[in-house]
Formats: structure tokens, C-alpha cells, sequence
């Protein structure tokens, strides 16, 4: 028995796990797949008779054989680190080739929390979007478009004339000092709208005027709930900002919530996901974002919990 953990080195989420499973003596190979192929080796076979990829990988510090890999902890792996000796041309193509050849593990036949498939879905925001509202739970008015007119048509039929600008997508637009540089939801009015919208999709959401939010992290079916209550103006408009500033505390999830969420779980075949809310002056709960790989050891209280139930599905998996 072994849980494969798969992210990059700097990875302070994963540590927490890993040194809770390491205290219960279950054996953990922790590998980052974009040291492959530089300092990570991998070899599988499949025949005419084999109902499944049968090999090994070779790490840095360990092996494993695929037969013993038990359960799978996919949290951030890093991009794929090729020789500098290759042409551009080249090292495009090696990259795809080892994108591609480490599928293999993709099709382990065992629990992963959560497989990568199923996180490329659930991350998609327009998905993400139309399967919450499908199972009951309420999200803001939405736009999609790449359409400055109909940006700027939309944001004037909101309540004072405000939405929220989100990234569509995971990737940053721009890195500073090599690292992405994170774009943060922004407060729009039809006048800041220009025509650059149309050189791509955009998002806008109707603006909630928040009383607070909560961050439920779900665990297999147990829910964690943290409010959040911003203590600054950047943290008010994206709590992402200005973690410092941030109070935490308990929270009780409304039944209708707690069902909707179960659904989102079943319909995206996920083990875990954050997933974010604001919630107004009437308390009505909005989502406005399903993170299949979100971080929760950000929230003081629930750290440890959360930790020892990622830990309990990975150590003793269910189908």
C-alpha cells in the first residue's frame, strides 16, 4: 500500500497531509511529474492480455511499482522542466511527448483525490457554473463575452450599475520576477469597459454586496465552513488579496446548501473541492466559484481537520 502525492517540491498544503499520513505509518512516494523526465523515470507495458499499464516510477529518493500505488493525493504539480540543449521546436514537442507519456498514470485503476480529468472540468467556470445552478445552488447573474457593447449593456441592467470582472481561466496573463502574477476580481461600471474586451472571453458577474463569505471545503461528504469577514478594501473585493487582513470563524451551512453541494460532488465525481460563497443582508447564499484543487490550510481552525480527513480517504480509499 502506497499513496502516490504528486506536486511540486514547495508545496506546504501537501506537507501537512503528508506528515499526518507519515504518522500513521502509511507508506507515502511524493513525486513532482515535472521533474520528468530530468530526474524521474518511468516505465509501463500493456499487452494483448493486460487489462491494465503494469510498471514503476523512479524518483529521486524512491521507487514505486504501480501495482502498490493505492490511492493518489494530486495537488500541484509543476511544469515540466526540459534541457536547455534542445531547440524550441524541439522542446515543444518533448514536452507534449512527456505530457502525454505520463498519462499513464492517469489511468491507475484507484482513488485519486481528485484526478486530473475531473479537476479540468470542475475548473472550468462556465461549467462549473451551469452544474451548480442545476443542482439547486444560486450563482450571480453571469456574462460571457467577448463583445464590448454587450459588456457594457449588461453592467448598466445591474443593481447600481456594478459588476465584478473575473478571470475565466487558472493561468495569469503576466509574471512578475518569473512567477505568475495572480488576477484578482476587479469592480467594474460600463466606463471602464473599453474596446480590448474584444481581443478575447471575459467574465462579469453582478456585484453581491457582501456581509461576509464562506470558504466550505468538502472532504469525501464531510463539509468545513469557515466565514470570512474582509478587514480591508482589496480583501472586500477579492479575499485573495490581503490574507493577513482576514477574521475567520465557525459556520453553519443551510440544509438547502449542504444538498446542492452534494450534488455539485457527485455530478463533477469529485473527493474534494472549496468552494467560495457570499452571502448579503438577507442571507442568501451565492457561489461564485468551485476551486476542484483550492487551498484550505489558509483557515487556522480548520486546518487539522481537514487534514486528517484527506488523510482518512487516502489511507483507507473507497471506490
Amino acid at each position: 500500500m502506497t499513496v502516490l502525492v504528486l506536486t511540486r517540491d514547495a508545496d506546504a498544503t501537501a506537507d501537512l497531509v503528508i506528515a499526518e499520513l507519515n504518522n500513521r505509518g502509511m507508506p507515502v512516494h511524493r513525486l513532482d511529474p515535472g521533474d520528468f523526465p530530468q530526474t524521474v523515470g518511468l516505465s509501463a507495458r500493456i499487452g494483448p492480455y493486460d487489462k491494465k499499464w503494469v510498471g514503476s516510477l523512479k524518483g529521486r529518493h524512491q521507487d514505486s511499482t504501480f501495482v502498490h500505488v493505492t490511492s493518489v493525493y494530486y495537488r500541484r504539480p509543476s511544469s515540466f522542466r526540459l534541457t536547455d540543449e534542445m531547440s524550441e521546436a524541439d522542446a515543444r514537442w518533448a514536452e507534449s511527448e512527456a505530457r502525454a507519456g505520463l498519462g499513464v498514470l492517469t489511468s491507475l485503476p484507484c482513488p485519486w483525490i481528485n484526478h486530473p480529468h475531473r479537476n479540468a472540468v470542475a475548473s472550468g467556470a462556465p461549467m462549473a457554473l451551469a452544474t451548480a445552478a442545476r443542482c439547486g445552488l444560486t450563482v450571480p447573474k453571469t456574462l460571457v463575452t467577448n463583445s464590448p457593447d454587450e459588456a457594457r449593456d449588461f453592467v448598466r441592467s445591474l443593481p447600481d450599475s456594478v459588476a465584478a470582472y473575473k478571470a475565466l481561466g487558472a493561468k495569469a496573463p503576466t509574471e512578475v520576477n518569473g512567477q505568475p502574477h495572480a488576477l484578482w476580481t476587479t469592480k467594474v461600471r460600463p466606463e471602464d469597459i473599453d474596446d480590448s474586451v474584444a481581443l478575447t472571453a471575459h467574465q462579469f458577474q453582478q456585484w453581491i454586496p457582501k456581509v461576509f463569505e464562506v470558504r466550505l471545503t468538502v472532504v469525501g461528504t464531510q463539509m468545513f465552513a469557515a466565514r470570512i469577514r474582509a478587514g480591508s478594501d482589496a480583501s472586500r473585493i477579492d479575499f485573495r488579496s490581503d490574507y493577513d487582513s482576514l477574521t475567520h470563524g465557525p459556520c453553519t451551512v443551510p440544509e438547502k446548501m449542504r444538498n446542492g453541494v452534494h450534488k455539485l460532488m457527485r455530478e463533477f465525481r469529485l473527493r474534494y473541492a472549496a468552494l467560495d460563497f457570499l452571502v448579503n443582508k438577507h442571507g442568501h447564499w451565492y457561489l461564485v466559484d468551485v476551486n476542484p484543487n483550492g487551498q484550505w490550510a489558509f483557515i487556522p481552525f480548520l486546518r487539522e481537520p481537514i487534514t486528517h480527513a484527506i488523510a482518512d480517504l487516502l489511507e483507507r480509499p473507497t471506490p
